[in-house]
């Protein structure tokens, strides 16, 4: 799928889904929590693994908005 036209299904999604914009957002705050942690000089053991955590924590919900997106695709198949 082009780039663009999937740009949009996201931009649809976060219009008109509430889930998927719960997903973002919980996404989004985990991404910032990661950032900080990666701006530290050096991680504890224990930062290490909620730096780890908070990775997994990101993809899982990634997965989640992305099946969002494909079952928005196959409703609006055309």
């Amino acid at each position: 799928m082009e780039q663009n036209a999937l740009d949009e299904i996201k931009a649809h999604l976060m219009q008109t889904n509430e889930k998927y914009r719960q997903l973002m957002e919980q996404h989004h705050e985990y991404d910032r929590q990661v950032e900080a942690l990666e701006a530290k000089h050096a991680l504890t053991a224990g930062e290490e693994l909620e730096e780890h955590r908070l990775k997994k924590l990101k993809l899982h919900l990634k997965d989640e908005m992305e099946q969002l997106v494909s079952e928005y695709r196959l409703q609006h198949a055309g």
